[in-house]
């Protein structure tokens, strides 16, 4: 009959040393059994007898919480932070009601998380806690925006909510208990303060559209992208649609009606979704609108309809990226900074109509 240990952790040699591994077979049922004792940032069992100590205590009281979640919280499956990850985002993925800028967006957010919360692939979803997302939080307070400085209250929140819609998708599959979300249980979230929009006046939108007129397209860099030359006709859809940046970056052909006089925001293959449920709008197509755009689809100085042959003429994009027909454009900075809008940035909302 096998000797029964007087304590969880053993040693064995390897290498020339003594290195710590725990016995949590009696918790085989969470997942527990002979495991060694490897310490944050480490890659082999500890040889240090108070650290093997520490995280022998701090895997049983894991393996405890998950038990309890088993028996007491109806939590049905496991995994860890990381592998339901890439399980949630694969399963948005499929289910197709989001779109590809979307999911970028969300495995930036959950790539951050999970290099705080669960860098080592070990952390189950059932113990992440608000306190494990508030250092999260201040990790994110640290982080360069890209632009000289720190990320803001409002963009910190919008990384919360990624890992927020992370728990209640894992809630609704039986890997954590209902209800269990550490970010909604968070206090003192960044804010997300309201600004008021700002909005150009009728004699400074004719000035920029004069400008847009004007404007010439510089000629391609070779080690750059192809420009946008069509600013003339983007710029005139921003300021007199009221159209939001990805409302309008997402026209297609058949969008635009001359004899309704019409333009049409509505969801399709390369923008599956728009910003609100009531977004699919018809909007009128004021007659300056619709002798620039008119210029533009049948003048010659519009976009190659035909340059895709996978694309039909209406479904083309009536502003394709410049460098791929079947694409849209995901950058319009630039192209207000070369028009001289300077900090009236069209594509940040700053046209459009009351």
């Amino acid at each position: 009959m096998p000797r029964k240990r007087t304590s969880r952790i053993y040693w064995r040699e390897r290498g020339g040393l003594r290195r710590a591994y725990g016995d949590f077979r009696d918790y085989a049922d969470v997942g527990g059994g002979q495991e060694a004792l490897i310490a944050p940032g480490e890659h082999s069992a500890t040889t240090d007898p108070d650290v093997a100590s520490k995280l022998a205590t701090d895997r049983v009281r894991h393996l405890e919480e998950l038990r309890r979640g088993k028996a007491l919280l109806g939590v049905s499956y496991r995994a860890t932070l990381s592998e339901y990850a890439a399980h949630y985002l694969e399963a948005k993925a499929k289910a197709g009601t989001v779109s590809g800028k979307w999911l970028e967006r969300a495995e930036m957010h959950l790539r951050s998380a999970l290099a705080v919360l669960d860098p080592d692939n070990r952390r189950d979803l059932t113990v992440i806690s608000p306190r494990d997302v508030r250092v999260w939080l201040e990790h994110l307070e640290t982080r360069d925006n890209g632009r000289g400085g720190k990320l803001s209250a409002s963009t910190r929140r919008k990384w919360l909510y990624s890992l927020s819609g992370l728990f209640r998708y894992a809630a609704s599959e039986g890997f954590v208990a209902p209800g269990h979300n550490p970010v909604t249980a968070l206090v003192d979230k960044p804010s997300d303060v309201p600004r008021e929009s700002r909005w150009l006046e009728v004699s400074a939108a004719a000035l920029f559209l004069e400008a847009a007129r004007l404007w010439e397209p510089p000629p391609r860099h070779p080690n750059l992208s192809e420009p946008i030359r069509c600013g003339f006709p983007l710029a005139a859809t921003f300021a007199l649609t009221g159209g939001r940046r990805a409302e309008v970056l997402g026209l297609r052909r058949r969008d635009i009606s001359f004899d309704r006089m019409t333009c049409t925001f509505r969801r399709h293959a390369a923008r599956p979704s728009l910003k609100t449920r009531n977004a699919e709008r018809v909007v009128p197509l004021w007659p300056q609108l619709e002798s620039i755009l008119r210029e533009y689809v049948f003048g010659g100085s519009g976009p190659d309809l035909h340059a895709d042959r996978a694309v039909s003429e209406p479904d083309a994009l009536l502003f394709p990226s410049p460098d791929n027909p079947a694409a849209m454009i995901t950058d319009t900075r630039k192209l207000w900074e070369n028009i001289g809008a300077g900090r009236l940035e069209a594509g940040r909302g700053a046209v459009r109509q009351r």
